[in-house]
């Protein structure tokens, strides 16, 4: 009898060695993946709405013409009569070089012209004395014409003088910078005590009259702006608006920015002070009645992968989103204006896309009726635009 028990507890032992290591396993395994959770979403409908947004501008006010000038010759400059926004008038000194040198080089011309009359003086006087001799046969024929070409020798001389005497001067009178047309200096360019090669700007002026208003307009709009198109400008601290026309459009593209230029003339008698900036609002780029689709943007979504702006579509089918690529045109306000991608008719998430994925199941966003606020704007977003 005693035996029996010594076998039940030989084999009690295994069978609970097999249970503990039961028991571990299953407490390592992984737990049953949970089932994706069904989201409500709101839905709207997409359908043309009508747009009334315009493309704005900056611009800044120009004088039609603007001149960069400068000495006509090289020196240092000695005074400075003009400041930065000041008007001028016609002959106005605006600037003045060292004129010593040039000075010396005109009272240097003068003495050539000294010498060179008195030796046309004395070719002249030869030759008179020897149309005396020629007269009376002591002397030939030869030798008179011998004297009538020095003489015309020594007056082409004088008369070379006198024009580079002439020249000189002018250099001399060139050491003063006088404004040639009234206006107004935008630009100081040189200082007082720079020398300066001939040529160099140093001081840049703007010709009273016509203004123009400049702005830049991108490679995908420059088409649709044409010479002749109106315009509408308004300034910045104020709300009155100024007509205007297109009077130039760049004819190629500025290097660094790839935009181009265009230039609009006022019709008015009292345009903007030079240098104000303005908006400009090209009525060829603008949208007024013409049906778009517009999205809010909590519509819209990017893909990380790509970079693609897109929107979620509703498949009514499967009652599961996938995505739609969109391109976006232009802002109207808080919406979006999609030029393509989408069609009238699609049903597309409003909101919460950001949570979503492709494939994922949803339901209709149904809200809850008794005077819910929230309500309110989800039953506006579902309807149909």
């Amino acid at each position: 009898m005693s035996n029996q028990p010594r076998r039940v507890r030989r084999f009690t032992w295994p069978c609970a060695a097999v249970l503990v290591l039961a028991a571990g396993l299953a407490g390592c395994s992984k737990p049953p993946a949970e089932p994706e959770p069904v989201r409500a979403v709101k839905l709207l409908t997409v359908a043309p709405a009508a747009s009334n947004f315009s493309l704005d501008f900056a611009g800044e006010v120009r004088p039609r013409v603007e001149s960069r000038l400068g000495f006509r010759v090289a020196g240092k400059i000695v005074r400075r009569s003009v400041e930065l926004g000041q008007s001028v008038r016609v002959g106005q000194l605006l600037a003045e070089l060292d004129a010593q040198d040039l000075r010396l080089a005109a009272d240097a011309a003068r003495a050539q012209v000294a010498a060179a009359q008195t030796n046309r003086d004395l070719a002249l006087a030869d030759q008179k004395r020897y149309r005396e001799l020629r007269a009376q046969n002591f002397i030939s024929g030869a030798e008179l014409e011998r004297r009538e070409s020095a003489y015309q020798a020594a007056q082409a001389q004088l008369d070379q003088a006198k024009a580079q005497l002439a020249a000189q001067g002018n250099q001399t009178g060139y050491a003063r910078l006088v404004a040639d047309v009234s206006g107004v200096v935008t630009g100081i360019e040189a200082e007082v005590g720079q020398v300066v090669a001939a040529g160099t700007p140093v001081v840049r002026l703007a010709q009273s009259g016509a203004r123009d208003v400049v702005f830049s307009v991108p490679e995908d709009r420059v088409a649709a702006v044409s010479v002749g198109s109106p315009v509408e400008v308004r300034q910045w601290n104020s709300e009155k608006v100024l007509a205007g026309k297109v009077r130039e459009v760049a004819a190629s593209a500025d290097a660094a920015t790839r935009t181009f230029l265009v230039k609009v003339t006022l019709d008015t008698p009292a345009p903007p002070p030079l240098g104000a900036t303005v908006t400009v609002t090209p009525k060829a780029l603008g949208t007024g009645g013409i049906p778009v689709i517009k999205l809010p943007t909590s519509a819209l979504r990017q893909d990380a992968g790509t970079g693609e702006t897109s929107v979620l579509v509703l498949d009514e089918a499967s009652m599961t989103v996938r995505p739609q690529a969109v391109r976006i045109a232009t802002a109207d306000g808080n919406d979006a204006v999609i030029s393509s991608g989408l069609q009238p008719g699609m049903r597309i998430v409003a909101a919460g896309v950001h949570v979503l994925t492709p494939g994922q199941k949803v339901t209709v966003y149904q809200p809850r009726v008794g005077g819910d606020k929230a309500g309110a704007p989800a039953a506006a977003a579902s309807s149909p635009r």
